[in-house]
């Protein structure tokens, strides 16, 4: 199974799934960032399909197809957003349906968006956590493949919730993608 990493910035998770040994085929960029080195240092195909305007001159629909298309000429089978700052349109998931995966911060569908943590702790709860689910158009709506519950603590401020989330969120996303591809070996033996 060949896999995609889509990233836009550190790498956290990036660097998770290289070290799980995640069979990345190609680490694909919308801007520079610090995953172009990950891919660099790690030997690993990278490309980036620059995003040139973050204005309302923007025309996603053609972005997402210079995506989705880079994605076909590296024969890709499973695509992973990593952190991937860029919402995709339709074209993605017409090629790539229930093959585009993305994780988000919260217990979906609690606090969807940009700023799910943020939410969580204005609106008082004492659990949250992170959720890995198939991308679809609306985002984060799709299926939920795996979830796990962070609590928060009274004196939590928003990066040491963040962070304690996304600990759970860089073990918990490898889990699901190995759990994709092994499925996916065993199909492929059965037939």
């Amino acid at each position: 199974m060949r896999v995609a990493v889509l990233a836009s910035g550190s790498g956290t998770i990036l660097h998770a799934m290289i070290d799980a040994l995640i069979p990345i085929a190609l680490i694909l960029t919308d801007r520079e960032c610090k995953a172009e080195n990950i891919a660099e240092i790690n030997q690993i195909t990278h490309q980036r399909v620059e995003r040139t305007t973050f204005g309302k001159d923007f025309d996603r629909n053609a972005y997402t197809c210079d995506i989705r298309d880079t994605l076909q000429m590296h024969d890709i089978d499973l695509v992973v957003m990593a952190g991937f700052g860029t919402i995709l349109e339709q074209p993605i998931y017409d090629v790539f349906h229930d093959r585009v995966l993305n994780t988000h911060p919260s217990l979906l569908p609690s606090f969807p968006g940009w700023h799910a943590v943020t939410d969580a702790l204005q609106h008082g709860v004492k659990v949250t956590g992170c959720t890995v689910h198939v991308a679809t158009k609306e985002v984060d709506a799709g299926p939920i493949l795996a979830q796990e519950a962070v609590r928060i603590f009274n004196d939590d401020t928003e990066e040491t919730l963040h962070e304690r989330i996304k600990t759970v969120e860089r073990r918990l996303y490898v889990e699901t993608v190995q759990n994709i591809i092994k499925s996916n070996q065993l199909l492929e033996r059965e037939t």
